[in-house]
């Protein structure tokens, strides 16, 4: 199998797993060893970026106090069930730090430090896109590719407008659409030839 870094999953109706029902996952790496990617369309009811700032001691008071509602009321992604508590920024590439920094594709970085968190929120030194997420989804070699060949997973070509423009709540439909499918088109059944 090709590697599906860049692209998206998008979850069956028969997923097994009730952590990823109607998943959407960006994936970030793809090899012979395994697979890494975020979860991109589910967000923590109750926590917000200025959250994740304020716990970690990221700002001074006074840039607290001065911090834009924008940024201090932007969600938090659940990225998926594994290291929950480690944060991962995926975004744009104008924003690029060697050492630090991996190229996804054209489109896409990530970037899993603190500096990304204050530039994003303390200067115009940040991403002009981004998405912060807590937690990932990994694959040991070959369970992903299982996956897809188990009818648990349809892939597609992700776009930034996807990772960083549609609503939470819309990507899953969004992620069909680029497949030209909807809702409805989707079986539990696999179709072998």
């Amino acid at each position: 199998m090709d590697t599906l870094k860049g692209q998206i999953l998008i979850a069956m109706p028969q997923m097994g797993d009730d952590r990823f029902a109607e998943a959407v996952i960006f994936i970030i790496d793809h090899n012979d060893q395994g697979a890494m990617g975020l979860m991109i369309n589910r967000t923590y009811e109750d926590m917000r970026f200025g959250d994740i700032l304020e716990d970690l001691s990221l700002g001074e008071p006074e840039e607290m106090i001065r911090l834009s509602t924008d940024v201090a009321q932007r969600e938090v992604v659940s990225g998926g069930p594994v290291e929950r508590a480690r944060g991962f920024v995926l975004h744009s590439p104008d924003y690029f730090v060697d050492g630090s920094s991996v190229l996804v594709d054209e489109k896409m970085c990530l970037t899993a430090n603190l500096d990304i968190l204050r530039a994003i929120a303390f200067s115009d030194a940040g991403p002009e896109r981004s998405l912060f997420a807590l937690g990932y989804c990994g694959w040991g070699a070959g369970q992903l590719e299982a996956e897809i060949a188990a009818n648990s997973w349809l892939t597609a070509p992700s776009g930034d407008d996807l990772v960083f423009s549609v609503p939470f709540e819309d990507r899953y439909d969004a992620a069909l659409s680029k497949l030209g499918i909807g809702r409805a088109a989707l079986s539990s059944e696999a179709g072998h030839a």
